[in-house]
């Protein structure tokens, strides 16, 4: 009997000890998860938004264009891009390509930028995402995560 009294006295707090040391690891595990998944949803709600942009750009119209007068085309798709982004399009800091030509800032946007009719419009959007777990973020080059978002389609005869 005194064995026994013994052998639950030696296995007290044991739980505890298993806890502590299992606890970090699986907080490491969890926070990684949802720090990825944060980044695939990003990627995937920008591909969507420059998918919706390019279809947008591709019929000509500008009526999205947020200037009531003189409204232009390219202001037109980018709104379309931003409405569709679930606004992430600010977040990501994006840089806009169309046809092989970068416009790295809203200055830099031209009146022809998406064509004219007939045309092959390739939309590619380069977007940064900055980690916020800095666990994560010692993975990836200044704690940032780059990625490429791109759609291609043929302008309509507008």
């Amino acid at each position: 009997m005194n064995a026994r009294l013994l052998s639950g006295r030696r296995q007290r707090g044991s739980a505890a000890v298993e806890m502590a040391i299992v606890a970090p690891v699986v907080l490491l595990l969890l926070i990684g998860l949802i720090e990825f998944s944060i980044l695939f949803y990003t990627t995937m709600t920008m591909q969507y938004a420059v998918r919706e942009g390019a279809r947008y750009g591709i019929t000509g119209r500008s009526d999205l264009d947020p200037a009531s007068a003189n409204q232009q085309r390219y202001l037109a798709v980018i709104q379309a891009m931003k409405n569709n982004s679930m606004g992430l399009y600010d977040t990501v800091a994006p840089v806009i390509s169309v046809n092989g030509t970068t416009y790295a800032s809203a200055t830099a946007y031209s009146a022809n930028m998406f064509g004219s009719a007939g045309e092959i419009v390739v939309l590619r959007v380069d977007c940064t995402w900055k980690l916020s777990t800095p666990i994560v973020a010692q993975f990836f080059p200044n704690g940032e995560y780059k990625f490429s978002v791109a759609a291609t389609m043929q302008n309509e005869y507008f």
